[in-house]
């Protein structure tokens, strides 16, 4: 079983097999993502995925998800992903749920009937980074995707029959784009309505170009009370009824679960409540 450099995972995903089916980040140009930047992208060969799928099969009781690492495993050719599944399928019979990272270039540069292929073969749920819904900030970061192309990618998904969970980032825009970062954000996540959400803080990382513009005064941090005051004006614009809510991410100043649109009044209490009494979770339990 073999690991190359760094391997993350969502939260949710804590007790999964972790298979690398690429290395690093295919895109990796994301300003203020610090997740990929020491590792040269590559994909690994077919055969390496398969013999760690079938190394580990031994242990294939105790694992009841298998997640398919790292920054973007639809990057494959549709052949390949679909070998790896079938892999699994004959070597983990019992596994409830194969998830994966993605980008919405990914989804957009497969067809429809090559996604309904993965996801008949036992692919089921997409983690796909937003960040943003601000179409200036999108560029700003250098994220390499559009407002529009998020939104066709996400059609395409659910069309295809994936379950999508989507990342977005508060003090993304520093403090100058709180408003724009949370308005255009809420903008696009009623618009593609994903199943789950989680909502992560912006922290700097000195091995990413944002971190120079941070160090000059160019981009300024928001404190901790202006994040929270980022997420309120991103409640009350959102508009996604049934999606999943958590900001339980090790970056969160406050933890927050509940189901759009339902729970929004409850969300924006409780943001106002931590306002009130300043009782932000401290930075010792926000490292990761």
């Amino acid at each position: 079983m073999q690991y190359y450099g760094n391997v993350f995972r969502p939260p949710s995903e804590a007790r999964s097999l972790i298979i690398q089916a690429t290395v690093g980040c295919s895109h990796n140009n994301c300003t203020f993502c610090y997740m990929y930047k020491d590792d040269d992208f590559r994909i690994r060969p077919l055969e390496d995925i398969k013999k760690d799928l079938i190394e580990m099969s031994s242990y294939g009781d105790y694992f009841e998800r298998i997640f398919l690492a790292d920054g973007d495993a639809l990057v494959l050719k549709t052949k390949d992903l679909v070998e790896i599944l079938k892999t699994i399928k004959k070597y983990y019979p019992n596994v409830k749920r194969v998830s994966s990272y993605t980008t919405a270039q990914d989804i957009n540069r497969k067809s429809l009937e090559e996604l309904k292929e993965l996801r008949a073969e036992g692919l089921e749920m997409l983690y796909i980074g937003f960040e943003t819904g601000d179409e200036e900030l999108l560029k700003e970061i250098q994220k390499g995707v559009t407002y529009e192309e998020y939104v066709t990618a996400m059609k395409k998904a659910k069309e295809a029959g994936f379950t999508t969970s989507i990342t977005i980032i508060a003090g993304l825009g520093g403090v100058e784009g709180m408003e724009r970062n949370a308005i255009g954000t809420a903008k696009l996540i009623s618009e593609t309505k994903p199943d789950f959400l989680g909502y992560l803080t912006m922290r700097i990382y000195k091995n990413t170009p944002l971190y120079e513009d941070y160090v000059t005064g160019k981009f300024k941090m928001p404190d901790a009370g202006q994040i929270l005051e980022e997420m309120k004006i991103f409640l009350e614009h959102v508009d996604s009824e049934g999606t999943v809510f958590r900001s339980n991410h090790a970056s969160n100043y406050v933890l927050l679960a509940g189901t759009l649109n339902e729970d929004k009044e409850g969300l924006i209490s409780a943001i106002e409540k931590t306002l009130k009494k300043k009782s932000f979770r401290p930075d010792v339990l926000r490292g990761f």
